[in-house]
């Protein structure tokens, strides 16, 4: 890292020893001991783009609202703060509730209050670890009855309704959408004619076709037709009326769900599955023929759990790993590598998914990755695969300033061979254009999550639906000595986690710990899956 943050570093690496000092703290860690991140970024920060949080509010936000996490890795530390600090720039009051936005200036392409609900669930699925839950609540009433646009993009809002009622547990909240979340999947259904000639909908043989474009991946190799993407978030949706109608007592529209759920699982696997090549591909409308391209989006399937175990389907993930596939030092890329129309180019379009990477289909990735780890028996990819990929991802949100200072940075789509912002370059070299999005459109781009990856994933809690704790940390063996994640609202309570190899470093005991208010409640000699009742 850079010299700017070296001092920061050092402080949170000495962090766990001030509780002895009496610091204000949380259960083990301390709030102020992280600040120094804050008050790094907003030094360096140009704030072109004023929110309802400004910088000057930022931290009091912060320290009142996200878990705090203590890991070895401080690169990852600082990509963790530096993602929840940018997050909070873009909650933005509206006179019909709080949202949350994807672009900090305004956008000619965003519907109202400069919403976009491309990359709404993936926001849902970040703040739902927000101890105050208004700004969910708030987004989800916005786009099932306060007029945004919810199907100008791919959007699987219920699943991610779902997921936020995991951790929070407000059932009279989801279950009083159900109507809405059904009168939206019936409109998924019945379709309509994107720019008069391409549908969108679901077609006679019960597959869904999607836009590439209104995937939010446009200039993609596969292009548009059915693809993986939009049958994988029908079929998610699907699951998630379900899971909501029975929370409701409604069994007749619990099993109308469920068997529409089956239906597409059914055809995504009979038709979208190439065996050949061993991945989910696209098929383009009116053909019979897939596209004959690996694309990342191939993934999204695991996101929802759609493939069966033990079928062979888990073969596609040694492409994550492979030179030829999708590995590159700055990213996963958008497309198989091998393959003649892979593409990094810096004419045309600024925002190309034919071969870059978008930290919107890494997130995607990572998410049903971790998936695949927790809940298929498999040997294609381990935890040291998933580890090392969270930490490309972490790595690689930074830009070298004028000055050459490296800063923490998030934009939209990154060169994944040289780290490079592509549209930032693009659009830098053409003047901001106005008319374009203007100065500094991608800074700080809300378009993919994080710090759900690091909670869920690499901490290893996953949410449940009943009083049960169970937390599988994704991080090698001989990878960490300790890191905690302290003051975690969930299920109405405050967890922390955490692990001490030696008990050195948190004084609390060795070994793999959960406490639930201060409480230990369960504990293992090393990392491995814990679960218990609370």
């Amino acid at each position: 890292m850079i010299s700017m943050y070296k001092k920061i570093i050092l402080l949170c690496i000495l962090s766990a020893t001030f509780f002895k000092l009496g610091a204000q703290s949380h259960f083990v860690l301390h709030s102020d001991n992280y600040k120094g991140y804050i008050d790094q970024f907003n030094k360096d920060d140009v704030e072109l783009y004023k929110g309802y949080f400004p910088n000057d509010s930022a931290w009091a936000f912060m320290k009142s609202n996200v878990p705090l996490l203590d890991c070895p890795d401080k690169d990852l530390e600082l990509t963790y703060y530096f993602r929840w600090w940018t997050f909070r720039k873009h909650i933005k009051q509206t006179p019909d509730g709080f949202i949350f936005t994807e672009f900090l200036p305004d956008v000619h392409w965003a519907g109202k209050y400069n919403a976009i609900s491309c990359a709404a669930a993936q926001h849902i699925y970040e703040g739902r670890w927000l101890k105050d839950n208004r700004y969910v609540k708030d987004y989800a009433t916005f786009w099932l009855k306060k007029g945004g646009a919810i199907r100008s993009y791919s959007f699987w809002i219920a699943d991610a309704l779902w997921a936020n009622n995991l951790v929070k547990l407000d059932d009279k909240f989801i279950t009083d959408l159900l109507p809405d979340l059904v009168n939206n999947y019936a409109a998924w259904e019945k379709g309509w004619l994107y720019q008069g000639n391409f549908f969108v909908g679901k077609n006679p043989d019960g597959l869904f076709s999607q836009a590439d474009n209104r995937d939010g991946m446009e200039v993609s190799i596969g292009g548009n037709g059915k693809r993986p993407t939009i049958n994988s978030y029908m079929y998610g949706d699907a699951v998630a009326i379900a899971h909501i109608s029975g929370l409701k007592g409604n069994k007749n529209t619990a099993e109308l769900f469920l068997r529409k759920a089956d239906t597409i699982k059914r055809v995504t696997l009979s038709k979208l599955w190439d065996s050949e090549s061993a991945f989910f591909k696209t098929l383009p409308l009116g053909k019979t023929q897939l596209v004959d391209v690996r694309e990342l989006h191939g993934y999204t399937p695991w996101y929802f759990n759609l493939p069966p175990a033990g079928k062979g389907y888990e073969k596609a993930w040694q492409f994550v790993k492979s030179d030829s596939g999708f590995y590159a030092p700055y990213g996963l890329t958008t497309a198989e590598q091998s393959h003649p129309g892979f593409e990094i180019s810096y004419v045309g379009h600024e925002c190309k998914w034919n071969g870059p990477s978008w930290p919107f289909a890494t997130s995607v990735t990572l998410t049903a990755m971790a998936n695949v780890l927790n809940n298929y028996q498999q040997s294609v990819i381990t935890q040291t695969d998933y580890f090392k990929q969270m930490l490309i991802y972490a790595h690689a949100q930074r830009r070298a300033n004028e000055h050459g200072a490296i800063l923490p940075w998030i934009d939209e789509v990154i060169n994944p061979y040289t780290g490079d912002w592509i549209s930032r370059t693009i659009l830098k070299e053409r003047g901001w254009q106005k008319n374009n999005g203007g100065e500094e459109r991608g800074k700080d781009y809300n378009h993919s999550s994080f710090c759900d990856l690091v909670i869920t994933g690499l901490i290893g809690l996953r949410p449940q639906d009943d009083n049960t704790v169970i937390i599988n940390p994704l991080i090698p063996a001989k990878a960490w000595d300790w890191f905690c994640l302290d003051n975690i609202a969930y299920h109405g309570k405050t967890l922390t986690i955490m692990y001490d190899k030696f008990g050195s470093r948190y004084g609390k005991g060795k070994g793999l710990m959960c406490f639930v208010n201060g409480e230990l409640r369960e504990k293992a000699e090393n990392l491995q899956q814990i679960s218990f009742k609370m």
